[in-house]
């Protein structure tokens, strides 16, 4: 029984033989969510884990290309995570065409320093996906069209790259893409 200089707690009557201990339904309550915390996260885990990627799709993640039998003025197409992929050895006619471009003339204003490596400005590497839907445009190949400024012409809407890879005329927002990409060497680029 609680004196009159005892307070009853709020809960009903006062139980001194449980002050600061924990009672068997406390130590039941912890053990079942614990135990519902670790069937939650066992459902879980495996869950979240098939979302990573696959080990074939990882080792695709990265693509190397051999760049020296690639001849000054030449494109070639090779593919990168499922996607064509353009590599382009520019002239030093094509870089010279490409700087005098103003470039707030353009849509997308890059210079073709911004789009090419340090040191390799020659070597310019870009998706070969249209900005505009995903068409994969002409002029990587040989005998293809490239478009009134020698760079890339989407056959689907007409939009023309110049060889720089930046859009110049027709419905594309921007410029092709650049991927992530360094070199290993001075013939071998990673990309990816």
């Amino acid at each position: 029984m609680a004196t009159a200089n005892e307070a009853i707690p709020a809960g009903g009557a006062h139980d001194a033989t449980h002050d600061g201990e924990p009672r068997r339904r406390d130590f039941l309550s912890i053990a079942a969510l614990s135990f519902g915390g670790v069937g939650v996260v066992s459902v879980l885990v495996p869950l979240v884990n098939q979302m990573n990627p696959s080990a074939d799709v990882l080792a695709q993640s990265s693509t190397d290309i051999d760049l020296s039998q690639i001849l000054p003025g030449q494109a070639v197409k090779t593919s990168f995570r499922k996607q064509p992929l353009f590599v382009r050895n520019l002239t030093p006619e094509e870089i010279t065409e490409a700087d005098k471009v103003s470039v707030s003339t353009l849509r997308d204003p890059e210079t073709l320093a911004q789009r090419t490596k340090e040191g390799h400005k020659n070597w310019l590497i870009t998706l070969g996906v249209c900005t505009h839907l995903g068409c994969v445009p002409l002029g990587a190949g040989e005998g293809e069209i490239k478009g009134e400024f020698g760079g890339y012409f989407c056959p689907c809407h007409g939009s023309v790259y110049d060889t720089a890879a930046r859009i110049r005329k027709g419905p594309a927002p921007t410029n092709l893409l650049v991927p992530d990409y360094t070199f290993t060497s001075d013939t071998t680029v990673t990309v990816g």
